[in-house]
This record gives C-alpha cells, structure tokens and sequence, in this order.
C-alpha cells in the first residue's frame, strides 16, 4: 500500500510503526473474514481492512471525524485479522497509532471523556477497584442489571499458597489489577502446580498494572509509566537469575509480550524492556514444557471429569499464539472436551469493550455461549480474567480459569 503520511508524523517513532504496517497491507480481504465486528454489521469499515483505509487517511492529513473514530472504537483490538493475515500486517500496532492521533485531534464528549477516565483510573489500581467491587456486591440488588452483570459472586478462599520450598527453579508472576479481588485463587493454583514440579512461583509486591487497560484507553503515556514501573520491580529478580515472569491473564500477558515493541524507542528502558518481554509466558507454556513430569502427577488421580467447554481467549490464540495446549492438558486431566463452534471470534469482553461498546458486546457473548453450550459441557474454562467474568455474567453455565481445574485435579 503506497503512503503519504505528513512529515511531521513521518519523522516520529509512531509513524515510522505505521508506515511499515502500511506498507504490508496488499488489500487482500482476508481479514474480513475472521473480523467478530464484521461478520455482526457487514461493513466494510468495520472491518480490518476497511479500518486500515481510515487510520491511512487520518495519518496522511485529512480531517478527523466522529464516523472515523466510531468505527476504529468499535475495533475489539482482537487480533484475529492478524492470524489470517498472509502478508504479516500487524494491525493492532497500526491500530494503536491511529486511535492515538484521532484522540489528539477531536476531543470526546463530556459523558465519554469522564467515562474512560474512570476506567483509566480505577480498574488499574487494586486499592480503588477491590473496594468498589466489595461495595458492589454488597448493593447488588439496588444495581442497574447492566452493572450488576459485571460483578461475579465473590469466590471461595480455596487453598493457600504453598510454603516457601528451597526449589532451585523461580519464577515470578504478575498479580494483575483485576484479577486479585474477582478470582483470587488463580495465581495460588498456578503458584500449588508449579510448586509440585518443583518450581517457586512468587510475586513482587511492587509490580503494578501491566499497563494494557491505559494503553487502549489511549493514555499511552502513563500506561509507559506502569511497564516502566514493571520492569523497575522486577529487574532485581531478573537480574538474581529468574527462569520467566508468569502472567495467569492472557491479556495481560500480550500487553507484557509487546512491552519491547512499545518502549523501543526508549533509550532507558528499550534494552530491560526487550529481556522482559523475552521471559514473558503464560502458565500453558510452562506446564507444556514440563509434560514429563506433569502427566504422571495428574495419572495418580484418574477419573472421568465429564464435558468442558474450553474457550480460547482471543489474546492466547491471536495475541500470544498459543493454540491446543491447554486443551490437552484439560484432557489429560480427565475432562471431555466439547466443540465450539467459531472458536476463533472474541466473546466480546476485549479489557474494557464491553463497558464502552455493550451492545456489540452482549451480541459476541451471545454468541460464544450458543457455541460453548451446544456441546452440552457442564462446565466451561478459559484462560483470562476478562473473558471468564464477561462470559460469567451472561450464563448459568459456570466458567473457571483453565489453571485451577488441573491444581484440582493434582490435589
């Protein structure tokens, strides 16, 4: 695809990002085709495609408006394009420097702009959000249905984390903002399986948010400021000899993945930055390297589970690339699983998409319980925090992180 950004743009790091992307796109289509946001309204600025021509003319000059941004807004940053794409256009970087310069230039309504704000400010900080969470638990009943929905039952203590063992391997993981006050129990699981491979799993009190709810709410700035943070916690560690940095949350794991792509032009932090994107791994990952020792654990407690729906977060499979290793895992651990249909599409929690966009949100999610229900599973699992809540609130199917059904299965 030819280009003619502005020299202004072209001279930054953000634009030399886009013009590359640009130039990959062959216009092919294929994208359209694997697009959840497409395949609802069939517009073709709706699709990647058709999202790319925007952001195109947005950086080579031309005015901004509120059609531009409603159809990059409505973007689940999914990924899925990116999977199918045979040219390797990485659209979710390009994707990232259109929203930033259409935010630049056309400022957001009043009730939008407080919106976002709130969610830049409260979802990142634990100290903020597990409060607001037990508050609203407590004042279920009073809330409107569209709220109440994202507020999940709070959940079993279940069992601690292991005792500090002299294991030579450790690891750390990332706490998250989220995920202590709505599952807890995740990080424990995962910290009691990679304790009986012989693996320490422990975290650093002074990590904060990845970053990711900040950075695709367009506050690019401060979100830098929490992976800058992040690798300012875990250096330490890193530098004592620690095997990897284990992120339970699939999203957060892509955010982390991709913190050498966006501090590359930090000439503080690039280096750190690409080490720590480096020993980035999602818990699957782990484990499918310890298959040797994993499965004799799991075989000392045979038995049938019954059927499990598992849905693949659109960050493990289109972000991170993981594909079919948990599910063997699940299996090995006694589970049938179902299939589902369309695995590919989001369920249309996307970080904070089903707080912005509810509509298209409620539709996706309708549609992935449809799939993961035909199978009749008694049960469904998942990899992030997202998903598991905002499948969670939309059916009686229970919906669990795919991590705490193998430490079941090994207790």
């Amino acid at each position: 695809m030819d280009t003619k950004l502005t020299a202004e743009l072209r001279a930054t790091h953000a634009g030399q990002i886009a013009e590359e992307v640009l130039r990959k796109c062959v216009h092919c289509g294929f994208c359209t085709a694997t697009c959840p946001t497409y395949q609802l309204l069939g517009d073709e600025l709706d699709g990647p495609r058709g999202r790319i021509y925007l952001i195109k003319q947005v950086l080579e000059g031309k005015a901004v408006t509120e059609k531009t941004r409603t159809h990059l807004d409505r973007c689940l940053t999914c990924r899925s394009c990116e999977t199918t794409c045979p040219s390797g256009v990485k659209y979710s970087h390009l994707l990232d420097v259109g929203r930033a310069v259409v935010e630049a230039k056309l400022p957001r309504r009043f009730a939008d702009r407080v919106t976002r704000a709130l969610l830049r400010t409260v979802l990142p900080n634990p100290g903020l959000f597990g409060p607001a969470v037990a508050l609203g638990r407590a004042v279920r009943p009073l809330l409107p249905t569209s709220l109440a929905d994202k507020l999940p039952p709070a959940q079993p203590a279940g069992a601690p984390w292991p005792k500090q063992a002299a294991h030579p391997r450790r690891m750390l993981a990332l706490a998250g903002c989220v995920q202590p006050s709505l599952a807890p129990n995740i990080n424990a699981a995962t910290a009691r399986v990679f304790d009986k491979l012989g693996i320490e799993l422990f975290e650093e009190a002074k990590a904060v948010c990845c970053g990711a709810v900040r950075f695709h709410l367009n506050d690019h700035e401060t979100a830098k400021n929490d992976m800058r943070r992040n690798i300012d916690a875990w250096w330490p560690h890193v530098e004592a000899g620690v095997e990897a940095i284990v992120v339970t949350a699939s999203g957060c794991g892509v955010q982390v993945r991709d913190y050498a792509h966006i501090l590359a032009d930090d000439t503080v932090y690039a280096e750190k930055a690409e080490k720590i994107s480096a020993l980035c791994r999602d818990p699957s990952e782990i484990l499918a390297g310890e298959k040797a020792a994993l499965l004799p654990l799991l075989a000392l407690h045979p038995e049938k589970r019954g059927k499990l729906a598992f849905h693949s977060p659109c960050t493990l499979q289109h972000g991170l690339q993981i594909r079919g290793s948990i599910e063997v895992l699940l299996q090995a651990a006694g589970y049938e699983l179902t299939p589902v249909a369309d695995s590919h599409l989001c369920c249309g929690s996307a970080g904070t998409y089903s707080v912005l966009q509810p509509e298209l949100a409620n539709k996706l999610r309708a549609n992935k319980l449809a799939a993961l229900n035909a199978g009749g599973p008694a049960l469904a699992a998942t990899a992030n925090i997202g998903c598991l809540t905002h499948l969670q609130a939309g059916s009686m199917l229970p919906v669990r992180h795919w991590i705490e059904l193998i430490d079941e299965a090994m207790a």
